[in-house]
């Protein structure tokens, strides 16, 4: 069943790619639809991590139908910008990893090194080129083990065409971008380098936000507002939370990684930021945290070690928690769950109590949570 639904969606695909010229959706949305059906919010949410990726090349316009399809809650994306301003779905910095970049001689010298997070980088970054020269290139799997096949197939979407296949859906989903490397976009002092310029001087942030506002996304959690278009906005950097609040009350969540790293924004760990002070601190501006899922958990050679009390503190706070990335490989599955990714679901959702999960396998949840809570029948 899965292959008849998905064969037409990757041949429209395919020749849309083709098809460079014309855009890739309609701007704004004119899809319509009588009647649609509400997001669930009666169980945890099914966040489609940059697409249902564990199937098609990240962040791309079928990796999110194929989410949708398959039946995520939200479908989460990274929003960087091009040379010119134009704010894009891309998950790194630069585009090596993930797509055909090397492949286009055109731009060898392209290649390019810049401090990102304090460390050396090379490689072809996106702040380096155009829209329309970014539009040439085809996305590709980030991991090798991963169907090839789509390879070079499907182009780089910008954040306005990600948004339409959003309100395009034929029931409500909602969005989950993310503020990413927010200060990368902007001059880089010790560089001496200005990546990106915007009129009567706006920030990366405002341009984020703007983009929003011109969609119609607004309102706080569970408001009436947001029940019509959710979404929840994400970053690793608190600062740009922040100042964001006093722009949108769309809610918030700030991401939270291993407990060793440095924040984008500041020279404290994770580790220090999962503090009681610092929840404090933070609960006034968002709703909720994204940690990754072995800050919960601590593993130790891929067996789970005990869990933390950060889930138990957050709730006592009254912020949900939406820990990444769960995956179905092997390799990225503890033993405890013998291979099995329902085990896993089962232990976060049942055993630890998280408010929603991040993954690559969208459809794999769906059905996990489809045998255990199965979705009302008005749903």
């Amino acid at each position: 069943m899965g292959f008849k639904i998905l064969l037409p969606l990757l041949l429209l695909s395919l020749l849309v790619a083709e098809c460079t010229s014309r855009p890739l959706y309609r701007l704004p949305s004119e899809a319509k639809h009588a009647t649609k059906k509400p997001l669930q919010t009666f169980r945890p949410y099914n966040l489609a991590h940059r697409g249902s990726n564990g199937e098609l090349p990240e962040e791309t316009a079928p990796a999110y139908m194929r989410a949708i399809e398959e039946g995520a809650d939200f479908i989460e994306t990274d929003i960087l910008s091009t040379k010119d301003g134009v704010l894009i779905c891309h998950h790194d910095v630069n585009l090596d990893d993930t797509t055909d970049v090397a492949d286009h001689k055109e731009f060898a010298d392209r290649k390019r090194t810049y401090e990102v997070q304090g460390m050396n980088m090379t490689g072809f970054f996106t702040v380096d080129f155009t829209l329309k020269e970014l539009k040439t290139l085809g996305a590709k799997q980030r991991y090798p083990f991963r169907d090839q096949q789509y390879n070079g197939k499907f182009p780089i979407i910008t954040f306005e065409e990600y948004i339409s296949i959003a309100l395009d859906a034929p029931r409500v989903v909602g969005i989950y971008p993310e503020i990413k490397k927010s200060g990368f976009h902007e001059s880089a002092s010790k560089q001496n380098i200005t990546f990106v310029k915007w009129a009567d001087g706006k920030k990366y942030e405002d341009k984020f936000v703007e983009t929003l506002e011109k969609y119609g996304y607004k309102g706080s959690y569970m408001s009436e507002d947001w029940l019509k278009q959710p979404i929840f906005i994400q970053s690793f950097a608190a600062t740009s939370l922040v100042y964001i609040s006093n722009m949108t009350d769309s809610p918030k969540l700030f991401l939270i990684d291993d407990v060793t790293i440095l924040t984008e924004d500041t020279n404290k760990t994770y580790d220090e930021i999962t503090s009681d002070a610092y929840l404090d601190y933070i609960k006034p501006y968002v709703i909720g945290i994204g940690p990754w899922k072995d800050t919960i958990v601590p593993a130790n050679n891929n067996h789970l070690m005990t869990p933390t009390d950060l889930v138990a503190r957050a709730h006592s706070r009254n912020l949900q928690v939406h820990p990444y990335t769960y995956r179905n490989e092997n390799q990225f599955l503890h033993l405890e769950f013998n291979q099995d990714p329902y085990l896993e679901y089962d232990y976060w959702l049942n055993k630890i109590g998280v408010d929603g999960l991040f993954t690559d396998f969208t459809g794999s949840l769906h059905n996990y949570q489809e045998l255990r809570s199965p979705l009302p029948q008005q749903q």
